[in-house]
Order: structure tokens, then sequence, then C-alpha cells
């Protein structure tokens, strides 16, 4: 039985989080403690231009970003048919396998749920996140595809 479940929320993909629910809400209904904590991580903007993606010389709000992340999460948890006084939220910035990692460990997870794209040759050449989270998690990991 799982007591604290970690669930990576990757708010600009919405359909990797609808693949999670059915899963998370299946362990939640096996433990009546069971607590849930939802995270989305901000990637630090190294990160992003990391993935091709380039500079822009405007500078951003870390508040607001913040901010609005945090309320994308709040809506995406909507999704979710678990009790509110068992789910915690949670937000980190940097490299989201790391900021997964690292809650995981802080809150003692005893498993995480995370969706996957489908494999591709770019996962095969440049690792994935949820390829990290497996390969270095200290607890279960589900990985639903």
């Amino acid at each position: 039985m799982y007591h604290t479940i970690l669930v990576p929320i990757d708010i600009s993909n919405p359909e990797l989080t609808q693949l999670v629910i059915s899963h998370v809400e299946a362990q939640v209904s096996l433990n009546s403690t069971a607590r849930v904590h939802f995270l989305t991580v901000i990637p630090i903007f190294p990160y992003y231009s990391s993935l091709g993606l380039g500079y822009s010389g405007e500078l951003f709000d870390k508040d607001k970003l913040k901010s609005e992340a945090l309320l994308q999460l709040t809506e995406a948890i909507k999704d979710f048919n678990i009790p509110e006084d068992r789910i915690e939220k949670h937000l980190a910035t940097g490299a989201p396998k790391d900021g997964i990692l690292k809650l995981a460990e802080s809150i003692q997870a005893d498993i995480i749920i995370v969706a996957s794209h489908r494999p591709s040759i770019t996962t095969y050449l440049l690792g994935s996140n949820a390829a990290a989270i497996v390969r270095y998690a200290k607890c279960s990991v589900l990985v639903i595809r």
C-alpha cells in the first residue's frame, strides 16, 4: 500500500495529465490514509534554451509565472476525484527530473506516478524525464503511457 503518492503534472501538456487520473484515483481508493502530492516544475531559462527555444530579451516576472503555474496546477487537479484534504500542491523550479526526485525524497514518497510520451528516436538519444525518474528514484515509479 502506498501512503505518500507523488504525481508530477506537466501543466503545458494536459493530455499527459489525463493519462494518470485513473491510476492515481485507483491508488488512493486502496488506502484511506493516502496523501497525493501534486507537483509542477517550472523549468529555468537555460533549460528552455537546451530544448532549442530561443532567448528573449524580455525579462519575465518570476512571481507572476509561479502564481500562474500554481493556478494551472490547481485547475488540473480538479480533474481528479480525490478529497481535498488528501491533496498537497507543490511548485518547483529547475530541471523537471531534478525537482521531482528532490520532492520525492523530501516527502519520502512511496510511489511516483508519472505520464510519459511514447518513445521516439529523440528520447532514445537524449533521455527523458520519465527515464531519469525511473533510473534515480528511491521509491517505486509507475510510468503511464
